[in-house]
């Protein structure tokens, strides 16, 4: 019988109010993007992989056709695909002033992303959701499925990695340094454990047409 999940975080989506969205910081020529950055209201729109010309983030960043600004109205780029609930990601198309990396933001320096080759249960994986800081844990299933009143996602990855309220979907999950998803919700916090639940970036990237930028 399929599990029931009160997700922590996806319902966030349902209380977008339409319009244009704002980036954190504004672009200058080549300012450099990496995953793990956050544009968007309130971080609402976390990089979750860096592609070829933009970046892979949760489907509550907004709506294609968006345009992504600055707060001075520098144009960070638009949202040129966005889904929910399945796969919940969107992609961001950059203009010229910003430069995608393929790298993940460290607190130690840059991690070099070398591919999304899909870990293994067991695996230890690394991801950092914007309000706990790195955590880590493992895979658990390749395969889970999540039911919550807007609807079924199945094909997920379930890791023991901690997640709280307030953690923003969209945020990265790396293994060593393979990139495997974008995070969807979670159960629990990082006192008493929990689960979260990631959309695997193969399937974004394969939804999209996209191409994973590496080092």
């Amino acid at each position: 019988m399929m599990r029931r999940i009160s997700l922590l975080l996806i319902t966030s989506f349902l209380l977008l109010n339409p319009g244009v969205a704002s980036a954190g910081t504004a672009g200058l020529p080549g300012t450099p993007i990496r995953v793990g950055d956050s544009f968007g209201v309130n971080g609402r729109c976390p990089v979750g992989a860096t592609v070829q010309g933009g970046f892979v983030t949760s489907g509550a960043c907004g709506a294609q056709g968006e345009i992504l600004r600055g707060p001075n109205g520098t144009i960070v780029g638009t949202i040129r695909g966005s889904t929910y609930p399945d796969p919940s990601s969107a992609w961001v198309a950059v203009t010229p002033a910003w430069e995608p990396l393929g790298v993940v933001r460290g607190f130690g320096g840059d991690i070099p992303v070398h591919g999304s080759t899909p870990a293994p249960v067991g695996s230890s994986v690394c991801g950092s959701t914007g309000t706990t800081g790195w955590q880590c844990g493992t895979v658990m299933n390749r395969n889970a499925t999540v039911t919550y009143p807007q609807g079924t996602v199945s094909g997920l990855i379930m890791t023991s990695v901690c997640a709280e309220p307030g953690s923003r979907p969209g945020s990265f999950l790396i293994s060593a340094d393979h990139l495997q998803g974008i995070l969807l919700g979670g159960t629990g916090n990082c006192t008493t454990g929990g689960r979260s639940y990631y959309v695997p970036i193969n399937k974004i990237l394969q939804t999209y047409g996209l191409t994973l930028l590496t080092s």
